[in-house]
């Protein structure tokens, strides 16, 4: 099933949907335009601005390290598939050597089972009757298909055993535990998870693999704090299992990791001895696929182990200058619909003239408009109409969801594939 969808991904046509592409290609399938090999700056090959591309080469790179990581420190790894929503890069993932895809509703769990996944970890409580028989449904046509999702209270367990009445398969669940005081869903003591085990274990609908949560909710998070979260985590694993609650779990589960902590996830699941049946030590990062040039740039771990290697951000937007009504003032013509802005605005990066690139010194944004980015020009700043401006994008998540192709770009911007994403 899986090639079969992808292959016909390449067969959509390309139309006014898709923002960036050559306008006479319209009419033309995903995969014959790719075959041409346009190249992104190409006046001739018509690409139009603003268009996002994403680097083939750090694309390639971010997925290697993320495998190698994972592989160095006996990690499972399910990165987070909300980042992309693109069932090319979810199987690229799994090509370097990812377990399966997390992912945070059921409508993406949907849109993954279209496209052949085998193995989904669902992040989130999921108490929607229709959403739950859908996914019994799922278990109960194809026998190799797993799926764990979480449960957080006892009323939580009643509405999906009610549900899940006459299904053919139990439901794995874990226990998610919370953060901490304020933090987000989870349950917020061991007596509370203690609750919840038994109330699965009352249930013939759902069946207990272990423990999960998210560490990047921890309040005012830092090493140590983070450290003892992910340490309690796993006490409650243990604890669970002592109690024969993990009895019929083939392999205990337990997950955490955000884009963030992963490195203390990785030293803390070392830690885990002694449990009754092997564990699944699960790592969820999901930013990594992209990386970014703000947020995810500060917080990668990364930074703390460089000896472990670097992610590269694999976005650019290019937008052109529109208008330059002052020697202080100009505007691109990307904006809100085009850039992500909920955690830093775009940063210029370079500029574009007549086929020759170079940094976009002086040259600062300073705002968006829904279409427009404003940017403040320093004195010098060379910057003129008809310029393209690469622009560097913060936060992966909200950069991917506003661009249903995306061209995949080499270093001289030959365009050599393109993604296709599902928000």
């Amino acid at each position: 099933m899986s090639s079969e969808a992808l292959a016909r991904l390449a067969e959509e046509r390309v139309d006014h949907r898709f923002k960036g592409l050559p306008p006479d290609a319209v009419g033309l399938t995903v995969g014959e335009l790719a075959a041409q090999r346009r190249n992104l700056f190409a006046e001739a090959d018509g690409f139009t601005t603003p268009v996002l591309a994403l680097s083939a080469e750090r694309l390639e790179h971010n997925l290697a390290l993320m495998e190698m990581y994972a592989a160095r420190h006996g990690l499972a790894f399910a990165p987070h598939g909300k980042t992309s929503m693109a069932p090319q890069l979810f199987h690229r993932q799994i090509e370097h050597g990812a377990w399966g895809i997390t992912l945070a509703v059921p409508h993406q769990v949907r849109v993954a089972r279209a496209f052949g996944i085998q193995r989904v970890f669902l992040a989130n409580e999921v108490v929607d009757a229709a959403a739950l028989r859908w996914i019994a449904t799922e278990l109960a046509a194809d026998p190799d298909f797993r799926f764990v999702c979480y449960v957080d209270s006892v009323r939580g367990v009643e509405a999906m055993d009610c549900a899940l009445q006459g299904s053919a398969r139990p439901v794995d669940v874990v226990v998610e535990l919370g953060a901490g005081d304020g933090a987000r869903t989870g349950v917020r003591t061991e007596a509370d998870a203690l609750a919840v085990a038994e109330a699965v274990a009352g249930t013939g609908t759902l069946r207990l693999v272990g423990v999960a949560g998210y560490e990047g909710e921890v309040p005012q998070a830092d090493p140590e704090r983070v450290r003892a979260y992910l340490r309690r985590l796993v006490a409650l694993a243990a604890g669970l299992d002592g109690a024969g609650h993990l009895k019929d779990a083939e392999e205990i589960v337990v997950s955490a990791g955000g884009s963030a902590w992963f490195d203390v996830v990785a030293d803390v699941f070392e830690e885990i001895r002694g449990l009754s049946s092997p564990v699944l030590k699960l790592l969820r990062s999901g930013a990594y696929v992209s990386h970014d040039d703000g947020h995810y740039r500060r917080i990668t771990p990364f930074t703390r182990v460089p000896e472990e290697g670097a992610l590269e951000p694999a976005f650019r937007l290019w937008a052109q200058v529109v208008s330059r009504p002052t020697p202080e003032q100009a505007f691109v013509n990307a904006g809100k619909r085009d850039a992500a802005h909920d955690l830093d605005l775009p940063t210029a990066q370079v500029v574009r003239r007549n086929g020759v690139e170079r940094p976009a010194d002086g040259v600062t944004v300073t705002g968006l408009s829904d279409q427009h980015a404003w940017l403040r020009t320093e004195p010098g700043a060379d910057v003129e109409v008809g310029d393209w401006i690469g622009l560097g994008l913060s936060h992966p998540c909200t950069s991917f969801d506003k661009w249903q192709l995306i061209p995949v770009a080499e270093a001289d911007g030959t365009v050599v594939d393109y993604v296709r994403t599902f928000f």
